[in-house]
């Protein structure tokens, strides 16, 4: 716990993965000193169509929010599950929607494209 605290005290930030599966559990967020819930994709694939997921995405933002915690959703494909979580107040979303695994090189050119046209806007 000590070494975490002075990991966070230099600025690292901590998030829980997966959260709501597997070995993540509510004892994490008590305990630890993390700083955002990542909501496995697990829940966001069926997102629109099941109406569980939707529950439980709905509770782990507002579990998160109540703790003061940013949430992000992994896994995201769709147009349509952005919309939803943007409305369930999700902080932010990952996933192949916004763009597929890339070389480092690759990645590097598409920020410099996206900064030069933030720059000329």
């Amino acid at each position: 716990m000590r070494q975490l605290e002075a990991l966070r005290a230099r600025g690292i930030t901590f998030s829980i993965d997966d959260f709501g599966t597997g070995y993540s559990s509510l004892a994490y967020v008590k305990h630890f000193p993390v700083d955002r819930l990542k909501i496995d994709k697990s829940f966001i694939a069926n997102l629109k169509n099941d109406a569980n997921d939707a529950a439980i995405v709905r509770a782990i933002v507002s579990l998160g929010h109540s703790l003061d915690l940013d949430v992000i959703a992994e896994g995201v494909e769709t147009a349509a599950q952005v919309a939803h979580l943007r409305s369930e107040g999700c902080d932010e979303v990952q996933g192949f929607y916004f763009g597929r695994p890339m070389r480092s090189d690759m990645f590097v050119d598409l920020v410099r494209r996206e900064m030069l046209l933030v720059r000329s806007a």
